[in-house]
Formats: C-alpha cells, structure tokens, sequence
C-alpha cells in the first residue's frame, strides 16, 4: 500500500511539473510574441483589416439603376412598353434611345452607359404570330455585378410579359378562362436562404473569413517557426522556449496563439457582419465551438508548416501563393459534388474546407451545432491528423535543428570569447613588459 501511494506522489509531481513546464512555455510565447512585430501584424491586420478591406471593396453588394441605351427599330406599341418594363426595375435605368447600333457603342465608350438593348424589326409582328422575337443585351463585364442587375431586370420582364401574352391566349380560346386566371399563370416565388439581398458580399464574405482565420494562424505559426532559425538578438525571438515534451511545448504555444485570436475572431465572425448588415442567424456560441477544432487544425498545419520554414519571409512565398488554390477547393468557385474525387479529398484535409461549409450553414442559414454535425466531427479527425504530422515534425525535424543552430551559436561565442580573453591577456602582458 505504501509503495502504491509512493508511486502515485511520484506520478502526480511528474504531472504537475510537466503543467508548469507547459504554463512556462505559454507565458514566454505570450511575450515573445506581443514582442514581436511580424508575428503582431498577422495577429492584428489580417483579422481586423482584411474582412473590412473585402467588405468595402464589394459594398454595397447590389447595384441598381444601371444605365442602358435602348436601339429600337420596331418603334411598336410592345417595343415601348418592354422598354417602359424594364425601365421600371430597380436594377435597370432606360438613359435614352440611339438611332442606331454605331452611335449606342459610341455612348457607351464614353461611359454613358453599361449596356444596349437593341429590339429588331419585326418585333411585335413575330409575337402576334405567335412565334420567338429576340432582343439583343449588350452588356460592358468591367463590373459582373452590373452584368448580374441588368440580367435579373431582362428575365423578370420577359417572364411577365410572357405570362401576360400567354393570358391573352388562353381568354381567347376559352372565354370562360378569364374567370379562372388572373395574372400570371405560373408565379415564381423566389425565397433566398442565407443571402437575402442576393448580394455577392453576402456570398464570398463567409468563406473569405474562413479563409482568413486559416491562413493568420498557419502564417503565424510558420512566421514563428522561421524566427527559431535566425539569430534571437535581430528577431527577438528565444528560440528556447521548448521543453523535454514535446507535445507539452506545441499544447503551451497553441494555447497561446489561441488566446491571442479569440478577440480578433469575435470581431471576424459577429461584428463584420453585423457592421455590414450580412446574415446573422446563427449562435455565437456555438459558431465559436465550431472553429475550436479549425483552429487547432490550423494551428497542427502551421506546425507542419515550420518543417520547411528556415527564414520569416518564406512564409509569404510559400503560403501567401497559395491562397488562390484554398479558396478553390474550398467549394466557392467550383461546387465540391462537381470535383473529381481526387480534389474532393484534398480538399478535404485542409480545415477552411470544413470551417466554409459550417459557417456558411450556422451564419447564414440559422444551423446548430448538431446540424452540423458531419463538418464538425471532419473538422476533429482533421485536427487529430494535423497535430500527429505537426508532432513528428516538430519532433524529428524542427527541434533538432534549432538544438542544431543552438550549439553552433554557443561554439561561436565561446570562440569569440576566447579569442577576446587572448587578446586582452596579450595586452596585457604587452603593458606589463
């Protein structure tokens, strides 16, 4: 009994040392990095500045009243009143007519409009016949969103004008029928989850901020790593601040990298959209649940990361280029049930993939954290296989080599040392004689 009782003394001084070693790790990363102006920057810029910065550029996220010059060579009572239509969209404004198509392009290199809508010969006279009368839409694509108003004003007012001609055929055939329909025969309700402006800031925002949240924290980490590699006095960074345990250092700087983002990622995922008016319909609590496990996949990959960092500015050539490549796999651009099963998976080893298809579904769509269960668990077992690759990394390969640079710094000091206590023995002896 007395042995077991020893034993368990022995087991919890072990475990309370190694959580003093830990804590002592954490506080040192904590100063070392408020200290440090790189590692500050990315805390700092890119949580607060960015989501802004991607806000303002695509504010206001519709676009109305769009001008367009209208060629029309029918110059019918349904030519006019198409026009008279489309002009009374909020997303379209009719400037004025051209004679012709020349003259219309001419007003339209001189920024007068953004688009033409020329309406043929024959116009009217093909609809009475019941057959197809095409107008042409000249659009300018230096802005899409402009594009997009000036499409979604073009469909809305062919689909009611087909609903009313189609109206008119049925009374004909059928007197009785004008007792039955009233208005368009087949209404189109359009109900937008998640993004109700249709704006496209409503839509990229949410995957942008993943996205950010992913790429501050490998940067971080990554910036850290190449700081271990470089002399502490131009960096001041210790390069020391490890333990015995290994898995004891990485928990102690995670905690404190963790500490650091857990302001600067309230900001990112409630008051950016709140400033901006995006959708808010999730729980901030439980959309702070959710990202634990991204962040601490971020941070296992930015572990990773230091395996192949020697210097602080290989961070930005070796992550910064590849932001591109996150948010197409990502499932923004190209739909992820489109992706080859190749992509598919690669994809789905990197957290922002998870963390884009959550946020977007508790932000935005008013999800739990139990509807989301699917990219939560995938965002755990990505964490889990991060941190594992993260550990023989840092194991093997990043500890090491800074224990490595650690002793060549120590033999040139002694070196030097040396050589300046030789030197002041020979002055010395120099004075004396």
């Amino acid at each position: 009994m007395q042995n077991n009782n020893k034993t368990k003394i022995r087991h919890w001084d072990g475990f309370r040392a190694w959580v003093r070693r830990l804590f002592h790790v954490y506080t040192q990363e904590f100063v070392l990095t408020v200290h440090d102006k790189g590692l500050l920057l990315f805390f700092m810029f890119l949580p607060f500045v960015y989501p802004v910065l991607y806000s303002l550029i695509y504010n206001p996220e519709v676009v109305r009243e769009v001008p367009l010059i209208v060629v029309d060579h029918d110059r019918t009572p349904l030519s006019r009143k198409t026009v008279r239509m489309l002009d009374a969209c909020e997303q379209a404004w009719v400037r004025g007519y051209a004679p012709n198509l020349t003259e219309a392009r001419e007003a339209m290199d001189r920024g007068e409009c953004y688009a033409i809508l020329e309406i043929p010969e024959g116009f009217e006279r093909k609809i009475g016949r019941q057959e197809t009368g095409n107008a042409v839409m000249y659009c300018e694509m230096s802005l899409l969103l402009r594009y997009k108003a000036l499409l979604v004003a073009t469909t809305n007012v062919m689909e009611e004008m087909g609903s009313e001609l189609m109206t008119e055929t049925v009374n004909r055939v059928g007197p009785l029928a004008a007792t039955i329909t009233d208005g368009n025969l087949m209404p189109i309700n359009n109900a937008s989850l998640g993004n109700i402006k249709s704006g496209f800031d409503s839509f990229i925002l949410p995957i942008v901020i993943m996205l950010i949240l992913q790429q501050c924290i490998v940067l971080v980490v990554g910036m850290a790593g190449g700081a271990k590699h470089e002399n502490p006095r131009l960096v001041h960074y210790n390069p020391d601040n490890i333990t015995k345990s290994t898995l004891g250092t990485m928990i102690g700087q995670s905690l404190c990298y963790i500490t650091i983002l857990f302001l600067p990622t309230i900001f990112m995922v409630h008051f950016v959209p709140m400033i901006f008016r995006f959708p808010m319909a999730g729980n901030l609590l439980q959309i702070l649940a959710f990202l634990l496990p991204m962040a601490l996949a971020s941070i296992g990959m930015g572990f990773v990361f230091q395996a192949v960092v020697t210097e602080r500015e290989s961070v930005f050539v070796s992550w910064v280029v590849t932001s591109l490549f996150f948010l197409l796999i990502s499932g923004a651009i190209w739909p992820r049930y489109d992706m080859p099963a190749f992509w598919r998976w690669l994809g789905s080893i990197f957290p922002g993939t998870w963390g884009v298809e959550g946020y977007i579904k508790m932000n935005g769509n008013g999800a739990r954290l139990w509807q989301v269960s699917g990219e939560y668990l995938s965002l755990w077992l990505v964490a889990v296989g991060w941190w594992i690759a993260g550990w023989c990394c840092q194991k093997w390969i990043v500890h090491p080599e800074i224990m490595r640079m650690q002793n060549i710094r120590d033999s040139v000091a002694r070196s030097f040392a040396t050589a300046h206590n030789e030197a002041l023995y020979d002055e010395q002896n120099e004075v004396q004689g």
